[in-house]
C-alpha cells in the first residue's frame, strides 16, 4: 500500500526544476549551546528535517561570525533584534507548484521529530518563513549558474536583504523598480553573480509552537544576493548605501541587510567565532 501511494504521488503534479518556493530560516543558538545545536542541525536536522522531505531539491547552510553580524543594519531591525542576532542562515528551494504538499509533510514530520525528541530547544527563530519566487536578476545574462543551481555552487557569500513596503500595492511598484532598475544597475561589476527575490507567505495555524507567524506577508520582499567573493572583502563598496537608494526611491525601507558565508558540512568550523 506505501508503495502504490509513492508511486501515485510522483506521477502527477509538477516536476520542474524552478525555484518557486523557498524555506529561508536565521536562527540563533542559546549562549552557551553552539556547539550542540550546530552538531543537532549538521547531523540530524538539515537532513530528517528538510532535505530528506519531498520536493525540497537543494538546501545550504550559511553563517555569520561576529565580525560579519557587526556589518549589518539598520541597527534598529525590525527583523533581528538586536541586529546582531541570528548566527545562523539555512536556504532550502522548493519545486515550484508543491508548496502545499510540502507544508502537509513538513508539518507531520516535525510533530513526529518533536514527540521523538530530536527537536534541539537551545535556540530561537529570529526570521523563518516560506517564500515564494517573485524573480531572479542575474549579472550576466544567460552565461554561469541559474537560480536552480545556487544552492549547490559554490559561491563565497551570500547577503540576506529584507525590504519593507509602504503597503502591498507599493510592494507591486517596488518590485519591479527592483527588477528593472535598481538589481540591474548594482549588480554590474559586482562580486555578486545573481538576486533572487522571494515574498513571504503565512505559515500554517499548526505549525510549531516555537516558531512565531511571519509578519510582511503583504509588504515585504526578501532578497538573497550569491556572491563570488567574501561579503567581507566588498561589504563597503557593494552593500553600504543600499538603505539610501531604496529610501530615496520613495517605495520603501531597508528592514535588514545582513552579510553571511558557507558553512563547511559536518564541521564544528565557525562556531568558535560566534560571539
Amino acid at each position: 500500500m506505501t508503495s502504490d501511494a509513492y508511486a501515485e504521488l510522483a506521477s502527477v503534479g509538477p516536476y520542474g526544476v524552478r525555484p518557486g518556493h523557498a524555506l529561508i530560516t536565521m536562527v540563533e543558538p542559546h549562549p552557551g549551546h553552539e556547539y550542540a545545536y550546530n552538531r543537532w542541525y549538521e547531523d540530524d536536522h538539515f537532513i530528517a528535517g528538510a532535505m530528506a522531505m519531498p520536493w525540497i531539491y537543494a538546501g545550504r547552510r550559511w553563517v555569520a561570525t561576529r565580525e560579519l553580524q557587526l556589518l549589518r543594519y539598520p541597527e534598529e531591525s525590525a527583523i533581528a533584534r538586536p541586529v546582531t542576532a541570528g548566527c545562523y542562515l539555512s536556504v532550502y528551494w522548493l519545486t515550484e507548484g508543491r508548496y502545499a504538499d510540502h507544508m502537509r509533510w513538513t508539518v507531520a514530520i516535525n510533530r513526529r521529530l518533536g514527540r521523538d525528541g530530536r527537536v534541539y530547544q537551545g535556540r530561537t527563530h529570529v526570521f523563518t518563513a516560506f517564500q515564494d519566487h517573485e524573480a531572479t536578476v542575474y549579472r550576466d545574462g544567460a552565461a554561469g549558474p541559474r537560480d536552480h543551481h545556487a544552492l549547490d555552487h559554490p559561491y563565497a557569500g551570500l547577503a540576506l536583504e529584507v525590504i519593507e513596503a509602504g503597503s502591498p500595492r507599493r510592494r507591486a511598484e517596488l518590485l519591479a523598480w527592483l527588477r528593472t532598475r535598481h538589481l540591474p544597475r548594482r549588480l554590474a561589476g559586482s562580486p555578486a553573480a545573481m538576486v533572487t527575490v522571494f515574498r513571504p507567505t503565512p505559515l500554517p495555524s499548526d505549525r510549531m509552537s516555537y516558531v512565531r507567524q511571519v509578519e510582511g506577508v503583504d509588504t515585504r520582499l526578501t532578497l538573497l544576493w550569491f556572491l563570488q567573493s567574501d561579503p567581507r572583502e566588498c561589504w563597503d563598496r557593494c552593500f553600504t548605501g543600499l538603505d539610501g537608494e531604496v529610501a530615496d526611491a520613495g517605495l520603501g525601507r531597508v528592514a535588514f541587510m545582513a552579510p553571511f558565508i558557507p558553512t563547511i558540512p559536518g564541521t564544528d568550523h565557525y562556531v568558535n567565532e560566534l560571539r
